[in-house]
């Protein structure tokens, strides 16, 4: 029997409804629509099966499957509702507030259970972040944070901790994914920093993206960030980063082989990194901060959101090639289809409040349906159904656009201004960026095989700036033409060079200076010396030294 279609659940200010997904888009009787504004929240349980929402008086759960309304609250001011991975519980959570005369108020975290309705548990829940206890999937271990402590339950017997993980000043934790053994990410901020933690399908590591609130190189006025692996079997190491600049973005692959970053300053590098934390495969540079693996992990899709102009590239990762490069302007949200082949996109309030609407993409670039609110309304929120691993079947990728009767509304590109005394004169083509290309990034197992075409083609380019370079220095100065270096010469001790520009020699001596002392270090571990974690890692720079130096020489 084919899985049904997942539905689409749309809220604003025409209401709480939802529509039937591709292909038809029709409005679902599942749930009868809900007028008004009232309506803060809902949610689906992890399955798809329930369905749980808050209409400013109540707090109703009803079965999708059969249309049912299983139990209702009252929880008039409830902004926030999780079920359990197994459907067990509810978690609702509402502002925690105070009386007047300063007495503490009541328990605003409560734990319904769902077959029975009764209260199982209440809680007081100051905060809002990190508001809903965690469950591991099989819901015999439940977690939640108090004070500087993780509280276990075990079997949802609320009533009795289980154990306590005491660390001070703990700020956050993360349960991981998968069967048992169970394992727990636990942060504790130093001075001045704040951590995200990921955790991959299988909980055999998790992605730490490390963020300080000073970029001691001066670089850049928000901070600066780094990326770090952790791995359960104790493996750790910090994940280079070719291009300096912000982390935008970090996603697991549903494989939990391979990871996605997005990060540099704009034009933004994206690139696939293995368990090794080797770069395998290099997107180029373009105007995106945000990834999406599809949730068969088949299809990558790479974004430029919020202050971008919402550019999409759609990439078949299993071979590296482009699919399509859709444009979904204004969009302040994303989500794949639990079917792996439609995708979401829409311009939601608060966020921009002109242009609210949605609209159902193919991967292929084709937009099968588009909804547009009136121009006196507003969308609050959009999603999927979710439904659970396995149900879709992953389907062969293919690169022709399906057909649709919705146009394409693909903006008109505005142009470069051009000043009056120019706009007569042939146009030189001139960037204020140079674009990278994509790039495999896969080691050769052998120097017979063939480079590859994109490979190729760089290292015809990258060769031929340097033999233009180095004519024209020698066409310049004939004095100064650099002496061959000896067959002894290590690889990274260049000659010396003259750029005729004090700041870029300054940053060459600069780089010299580092790429010796990495030798010392280098020499310091050959004779067994054990090195500290900050020295290895001044080690692991390296490569991407040796190509700055490279780029600076040749002027790039």
């Amino acid at each position: 029997m084919a899985p049904s279609t997942p539905l689409l659940t749309v809220r604003g200010s025409e209401g709480l409804y939802m529509v039937n997904g591709p292909p038809h888009f029709t409005e679902s009787t599942v749930f009868p629509r809900e007028s008004g504004k009232n309506c803060k929240v809902y949610t689906f349980s992890k399955d798809g099966t329930l369905f749980a929402w808050g209409n400013g008086e109540k707090v109703n759960i009803i079965s999708v499957t059969n249309k049912g309304l299983l139990h209702s609250f009252d929880l008039p001011k409830a902004v926030c509702l999780e079920f359990s991975p197994k459907n067990t519980v509810l978690a609702t959570w509402q502002p925690y507030t105070t009386s007047k005369d300063g007495t503490a108020g009541i328990p605003n975290l409560q734990l319904y259970d769902v077959k029975t309705g009764t209260c199982l548990k209440s809680f007081i829940q100051k905060k809002m972040q990190n508001w809903c206890p965690s469950w591991s999937e099989d819901e015999t271990l439940c977690a939640r944070s108090v004070n500087n402590e993780v509280h276990f339950f075990e079997n949802n017997n609320f009533n009795t901790i289980a154990n306590k993980l005491h660390l001070q000043k703990i700020n956050d934790f993360v349960l991981s994914p998968g069967p048992q053994p169970y394992k727990v990410a636990v942060y504790v901020p130093g001075s001045k920093d704040k951590v995200t933690m990921l955790w991959n399908k299988k909980a055999t590591a998790v992605l730490v993206i490390a963020s300080t609130d000073v970029d001691k190189t001066g670089a850049s006025y928000y901070g600066e960030q780094t990326l770090h692996y952790i791995a359960t079997n104790g493996e750790s190491a910090v994940v280079q980063l070719p291009k300096n600049g912000p982390i935008y973005d970090v996603v697991w692959n549903s494989s939990s082989t391979e990871f996605c970053a997005v990060y540099g300053f704009m034009p933004a590098k994206a690139t696939i990194f293995n368990l090794k934390c080797d770069p395998v495969f290099d997107f180029g540079t373009g105007p995106r901060n945000a990834a999406y693996y599809s949730p068969h992990g088949h299809i990558l899709v790479l974004a430029g959101f919020g202050n971008l102009r919402g550019q999409m590239e759609v990439w078949d990762v299993k071979n590296y090639k482009l699919i399509s490069k859709p444009v979904a302007s204004d969009s302040t949200y994303f989500a794949w289809c639990p079917d792996g082949e439609h995708i979401l996109t829409a311009t939601c309030a608060p966020r921009l409040r002109v242009n609210n609407g949605y609209k159902i993409w193919h991967y292929t670039g084709s937009i099968l349906h588009k909804y547009d609110v009136p121009s006196n309304a507003e969308l609050w929120q959009v999603s999927w159904q979710p439904f659970l691993d396995g149900i879709f079947p992953a389907k062969t990728i293919t690169y022709q656009a399906v057909p649709s009767e919705v146009p394409n509304e693909e903006p008109k590109v505005a142009t470069a201004y051009r000043p009056p005394a120019l706009r007569n004169k042939p146009i030189t083509n001139s960037k204020l960026h140079e674009e990278e290309p994509p790039q495999n990034m896969k080691p050769q197992s052998g120097n017979d095989k063939p480079l590859s075409k994109t490979a190729l083609k760089n290292q015809r380019k990258h060769e031929a700036k340097k033999a233009a370079k180095q004519e024209a220095r020698s066409d310049r100065s004939p004095d100064l033409a650099p002496t061959p270096a000896p067959q002894s010469t290590p690889r990274n001790t260049v000659s010396q060079s003259i750029s005729g520009d004090p700041e870029i020699d300054k940053k060459i001596k600069n780089l010299k200076k580092k790429l010796k002392a990495i030798e010392q270090l280098k020499e310091q571990a050959a004779t067994g010396k054990q090195l500290e974690k900050n020295q290895l890692e001044k080690i692991q720079k390296e490569t991407a030294l040796l190509q700055e130096l490279e780029d600076l020489e040749l002027g790039i």
